[in-house]
């Protein structure tokens, strides 16, 4: 039997047969992991520690500044400063679409007077046939047309001499109107319509 054998002899035969040197560098490997790992931690707390430092830093900056920003803002000098920007913002494109549609109108009233100083100059110093025709009419029709062109009235006259046709500008809007003279309506009815055209 196992128990009738000395203890001394049982010992020696279990410590022989036990081999616990596995165990002893297994054992110290992980202490020096254990080691490794905890210098390892201490680095990142003391670099966690550094970044929190900064960050605590920079953040009681931050704040020191925000109060100081919002100790001088004054929320209703802020509102009447963005109220005149507004204003102004408005009365500036107001001006400046009045001063395109003002650009438009004078744009449009030069090529009128490049057309005319075009055709002048082709009609030459005499004049077109049908001016020259009416400085032969005597003083008093050539005075009535010219009248009627400084109020910006071009009457024509077709090939028998009669008027039949008006062109009318008005360099106000910029456009001009022609109408056909018909002996069916009376003068009266022409000037009226004639006025308020320009």
């Amino acid at each position: 039997m196992l128990l009738d054998e000395d203890p001394a002899d049982l010992l020696r035969h279990t410590v022989q047969n036990l081999n616990i040197d596995p165990d002893k560098s297994a054992l110290e490997r992980i202490n020096y992991s254990l080691g490794r790992l905890g210098t390892i931690r201490d680095r990142q707390l003391y670099d966690a520690h550094s970044a929190l430092k900064k960050l605590s830093r920079t953040l009681s900056a931050l704040s020191t500044q925000h109060e100081d920003a919002r100790s001088s803002h004054s929320s209703s000098e802020h509102a009447t400063r963005i109220l005149a920007l507004d204003k102004q913002k408005f009365r500036i494109a107001k001006a400046a679409s009045e001063l395109e549609v003002e650009s438009e109108r004078l744009e449009q009233e030069l090529d009128g007077l490049k057309a005319r100083l075009h055709e002048l100059e082709a009609q030459g110093l005499e004049g077109s046939d049908n001016e020259r025709g009416l400085r032969e009419m005597g003083d008093e029709t050539l005075l009535k047309l010219k009248v009627y062109r400084s109020l910006g009235i071009e009457i024509e006259a077709d090939s028998t001499g009669n008027y039949t046709k008006a062109a009318i500008r008005n360099n106000q809007k910029g456009d001009v109107s022609v109408v056909n003279i018909d002996p069916k309506f009376s003068r009266f009815f022409y000037a009226n319509y004639f006025w308020q055209t320009l």
